[in-house]
């Protein structure tokens, strides 16, 4: 499948003698919204950070299996790391803005990545920041420390930050968790715009939601990926009875 941009194959994850990820295969497509559902514990998160090697800072992890992304093993010696986390950007359960000014926030990566000329860096903030949905309330302070922002506000100033290093994919690991209603609509809306550009794989405990933004679901269930397919037959015509009782809520 051309449209395919990250896919697992045969993919184990050990945490010592733990086994928390069993021999999972899924293809993921670009410029669509993938959740990941399933109860606590069963190996959502860390499957997301197998995509961005994020588990390599764990000492005792071992991974067996393949991962492709754009057809390349990202599981290969000799495979950059630091740019496959420029390209595969991540988004925290938490907003994790640092403490520095709003500007600085966004910056930061581009600065890192070797861009130094103001203007430049002017054009790549305005630009995140816009494609965020937050330039209209934070355009007359971006001097001010981020962390002067609401919680909603410092998670897409969060994402902003991912945007301004122009990744490819984006990964999502319960960005809405501890957000109200109001700020977790208006990172929907912003999930629903971004995938016209990006790659969005996102980890969600809330069903409704998963039903509202994603085009594709796995269900994850004691580190086995139970069953996948598009969203609508994932919640209204699952082919496992296991995963028909989680969607039903008999247990989870």
């Amino acid at each position: 499948m051309n449209d395919t941009k990250i896919s697992t194959q045969n993919l184990n994850l050990f945490y010592g003698d733990v086994q928390a990820l069993q021999d999972i295969s899924f293809d993921m497509n670009e410029h669509s919204v993938t959740a990941l559902i399933g109860p606590s514990g069963c190996g959502k998160s860390t499957f997301l950070r197998v995509i961005n090697r994020m588990n390599d800072l764990i000492d005792s992890v071992k991974i067996t299996g393949t991962v492709l992304y754009n057809g390349n093993n990202i599981y290969e010696g000799s495979f950059d790391v630091i740019a496959l986390r420029k390209s595969i950007g991540m988004v925290f359960q938490k907003p994790n803005p640092f403490p520095m000014s709003i500007y600085d926030n966004v910056a930061y990566g581009p600065r890192i990545h070797g861009i130094r000329k103001k203007d430049e860096l002017d054009s790549i903030v305005e630009k995140s920041i816009r494609q965020a949905a937050l330039w209209d309330e934070v355009s007359d302070r971006l001097n001010t420390p981020a962390l002067g922002l609401s919680g909603g506000q410092q998670q897409r100033l969060c994402i902003a930050r991912v945007l301004a290093v122009e990744p490819d994919v984006i990964l999502m690991d319960e960005p809405t968790s501890a957000l109200d209603p109001i700020s977790t609509a208006k990172i929907e809306d912003l999930i629903n715009e971004l995938k016209q550009m990006y790659t969005i794989i996102i980890v969600t405990h809330n069903m409704q939601q998963a039903g509202r933004i994603s085009d594709v679901t796995g269900f994850f269930l004691n580190g086995v990926l139970v069953e996948t397919g598009p969203t609508k037959d994932i919640f209204f015509n699952p082919k496992e009875k296991r995963t028909e009782d989680y969607i039903s809520g008999r247990f989870g």
